[in-house]
């Protein structure tokens, strides 16, 4: 946490850019990032799903996600490495195999998996950077689709090869799709860290911009979060 706070505040202090632009990566026509040509239908009735997604710091990913209408719960963790290193200490150190990441229990009679796909590749995060989000450099902050089943691994790789092939984006998407073996919560001070820290100065630079483009981008799907 301090670390990329400290981050910030040199570079805001030298005069160099933000750390990442109001939308996470701009789509190469400058156009909003098409939905999902392979998906599967809203569920005829309510239940619980589960996606995670790593792309850079946690605190931005939860905040958006936790705004997405049919989104039930999110939670703060890590991914890709052991229990035993599943601790932010340890995972700082960019040695444990861990990507930050975020769990999202969905309802699958609300929104659907190449949904919640767009609105990773569009406002979550930038897909085109390897192993970093802006100044957050790392294998900890790579851009990853942590599959639950086959159905989410097809989803996720066909959207992937349709994103590429039209060149939405300016440089080749670099997000990695593996399955997902373990997801550990992370420590209770980086729960909902936006929300309860809006005036940070890193999440006033680099979440809150995610959570506006969200609202500006998906209408229909931007819900507040708790007391907003």
């Amino acid at each position: 946490m301090f670390k990329r706070i400290v981050r910030l505040i040199v570079v805001l202090a030298a005069g160099l850019p933000a750390i990442l632009p109001l939308t996470s990566c701009e789509a190469a026509n400058n156009a909003p990032v098409p939905a999902a040509a392979t998906d599967v239908p809203l569920a005829k009735v309510s239940s619980r799903e589960t996606a995670v997604f790593a792309g850079g710091c946690f605190w931005g990913t939860q905040a958006v996600f936790e705004r997405v209408k049919g989104v039930v719960n999110t939670t703060a963790g890590y991914s890709g490495g052991s229990a035993a290193t599943a601790h932010y200490d340890d995972v700082t150190t960019e040695t444990t195999g861990h990507a930050e990441s975020v769990k999202v229990v969905y309802d699958p009679s609300k929104i659907t998996y190449g949904q919640l796909l767009r609105i990773f590749f569009s406002v979550a995060h930038d897909p085109t950077q390897l192993n970093r989000q802006g100044n957050d450099v790392g294998t900890s902050y790579r851009s990853v689709i942590f599959y639950g089943n086959d159905e989410q691994k097809r989803i996720a790789m066909a959207y992937i090869s349709q994103l590429d092939a039209a060149h939405v984006f300016p440089k080749p998407i670099v997000t990695q799709v593996v399955p997902l073996k373990a997801f550990y919560a992370a420590e209770d001070y980086h729960q909902d860290y936006a929300l309860k820290n809006p005036n940070n100065p890193y999440i006033y630079v680099c979440d809150r911009p995610k959570i506006d483009a969200l609202k500006k981008e998906f209408p229909e799907l931007f819900q507040k979060y708790k007391g907003e």
